[in-house]
């Protein structure tokens, strides 16, 4: 009977021991998965960060619509003419229009006019046609200009002016079009030109050229 009893007692105590030897193992595999947790939800939070800062620098760089510019740009004087003591003027050069457009996406834009001036009196105009300035890109108009003084009035003071050498124009244009992002967005833009040329009246070139 004693016998019996140990043995059981025994038997106890070996199914314990087996028992607190597998609970190690148990606790362990919990906390593998438990950390296999946190890696996920950290690696996920490392994504959602990352896609916003993407997200963020596309929206402030490629998707950001910037409005083109538009410039003279060489001049060459053709002819030039002109009478001090009149006085009057005319010429004829040749020149180009550049539409920049810094913009991830073509700019295309309607038919313009750019109107050359002397102290805010027309003395001549050009058409600017219907085109599209590619993506970063500038397009280069060329075109051919004459200009004469008939239309001015007597009060003006081209006499003097002729008669310094230097003859001072500006320029002024306005183009509408859109900005076409992603082949989805477009956005409306005008860009504008505002130039000042001076003609040196002896050499028959452009003596400064400066647009804003």
């Amino acid at each position: 009977m004693t016998e019996k009893i140990k043995n059981a007692l025994a038997s106890v105590k070996g199914y314990t021991t087996r028992k607190d030897e597998q609970m190690p193992t148990f606790q362990s595999e919990e906390e593998l998965k438990r950390q296999k947790r946190i890696k996920l939800f950290t690696y996920i939070g490392i994504f959602i960060v990352f896609q916003i800062i993407v997200m963020t620098v596309f929206g402030l760089t490629i998707m950001k619509v910037k409005t083109p510019k538009v410039r003279l740009g060489t001049t060459n004087v053709q002819n030039l003419n002109f009478v001090p003591t009149t006085p009057s003027f005319d010429t004829t050069f040749a020149t180009q229009i550049r539409v920049k457009n810094t913009n991830w996406g073509a700019y295309k834009f309607d038919a313009g006019i750019a109107t050359f001036m002397y102290q805010g009196v027309a003395v001549g105009q050009v058409s600017i046609p219907k085109s599209k300035a590619g993506m970063r890109s500038t397009k280069k108009i060329n075109v051919e200009v004459s200009l004469n003084s008939n239309g001015l009035p007597s009060t003006s003071n081209l006499g003097s002016e002729l008669s310094s050498g230097v003859l001072t124009l500006t320029s002024e244009a306005k183009l509408t079009g859109k900005v076409e992002l992603m082949l989805i967005m477009k956005k409306k833009k005008a860009a504008t030109m505002n130039c000042a040329m001076k003609v040196d009246l002896s050499t028959k070139t452009i003596q400064a050229l400066e647009c804003k």
